[in-house]
């Protein structure tokens, strides 16, 4: 189970982490400016942010088997539909709705499956799926970026339309419930955000968003636009997805000695301050080094992101607050990589990576007043 929820993060987020290689191909066929660019991918946030939690109430009641499916058929047609498009809004349609869903029906079905299958090792099982999340983006991006370069853009998102579905259907057909099925406690988002520690954390996460998923679209074009190739510059997405696993990945001993609510701060912190790299880069040596520093970061707080709610929270409603917190991801890319495109559109790159840098340690701000000892 574990292997099945690391390949199916491993291919969902490896497609859609590599739509920075797209970016500049897409914007130049259809004259589009850096805005209307990135609002495919900020729609594809936003709709895995919104359907994550649906999908998995629907995967407790039915089983992530048939979850599964209906991901693997949405990536694979709107993958494959983004490859005949003659209008960019169309991809806003195809790519986002179609990589949207899959990805939401990728992501929490599969990473229950996980938690309901293990009870001693639990932590370290989810650690080691939510790993393919980084290793997606560390190896697809960059063969994105020369499968483009070889055979153009409409023929490489058929390629991972292929791709991505026969491996989701393989996910599907292996997957199992857990021997102990549980059903969670229903949640309402009145329920949630009546706490005062929630309203700070999702306000955190929405600035945080805003600022995080912007290099996710533009660094490819900013690192093309100062010398580097098509590949090299794909490949420094594929490093912040490599970074992260290590975020990831090597926490568990500082929890224990930092704490574990000023460690997910120290995270927000490391994300922001990475930005600074960003800014005042004037080498790709020094967008590599953002890179691994904002992977590190990123990959920190979202994998304590379970175990500060557990924290706050407890554990028997888990599933529903932390699905609660993860929509504020797509309300935060549906603003940050659009107002950045804009900016870059009117008034260069530095101007953008400020916006980005403000939202990002804004939502460190936001996390100080909570503390370890806090109980919601």
């Amino acid at each position: 189970m574990v292997t099945v929820s690391f390949l199916a993060l491993f291919t969902v987020y490896g497609v859609a982490y590599s739509f920075g290689a797209f970016f500049k191909p897409m914007a130049a066929e259809f004259g589009a400016g850096p805005g209307a660019t990135s609002a495919v991918f900020s729609i594809t946030v936003c709709i895995w942010g919104v359907l994550g939690w649906p999908a998995g109430y629907l995967a407790d009641r039915f089983g992530a088997r048939p979850i599964i499916v209906v991901g693997a058929i949405a990536i694979g047609l709107g993958l494959l539909l983004t490859s005949f498009i003659d209008r960019l809004w169309l991809g806003y349609l195809t790519y986002g709705i179609g990589v949207g869903v899959g990805i939401a029906c990728g992501y929490v079905p599969t990473v229950a499956v996980v938690g309901g299958w293990f009870l001693r090792w639990r932590n370290t099982a989810l650690g080691l799926a939510v790993a393919g999340i980084g290793c997606g983006t560390l190896v697809v991006a960059p063969i994105a970026a020369a499968l483009i370069e070889r055979i153009g853009w409409r023929n490489t998102f058929e390629v991972l339309a292929g791709v991505s579905a026969m491996v989701l259907f393989g996910c599907a057909l292996v997957v199992q419930r857990p021997p102990v099925h549980v059903a969670p406690a229903p949640l309402t988002f009145r329920d949630v955000f009546s706490g005062s520690t929630f309203r700070l954390l999702y306000a955190s996460s929405v600035l945080s968003s805003m600022g995080l998923f912007t290099p996710f679209v533009f660094l490819p074009a900013f690192a093309r636009d100062h010398g580097a190739t098509e590949v090299a510059a794909a490949t420094l997405v594929g490093l912040i997805g490599g970074a992260s696993v290590v975020g990831r990945l090597g926490l568990g001993a500082l929890a224990d000695r930092l704490g574990l609510v000023r460690l997910y701060q120290l995270c927000y912190l490391v994300v922001g301050l990475s930005f600074i790299l960003w800014l005042i880069a004037n080498s790709y040596l020094v967008l590599v080094f953002f890179a691994l520093i904002l992977g590190v970061g990123y990959g920190g707080y979202v994998a304590l992101s379970p175990a500060v709610l557990a924290h706050f929270y407890g554990t028997q409603r888990l599933g529903s607050v932390l699905g609660a917190l993860y929509t504020s991801g797509g309300i935060g890319v549906l603003m940050g990589p659009p107002v950045a495109g804009f900016i870059i559109g009117h008034s260069g790159y530095r101007w953008a990576i400020a916006f980005s840098l403000a939202t990002a340690m804004g939502a460190y701000f936001l996390l100080l007043p909570l503390n370890d000892e806090a109980k919601e």
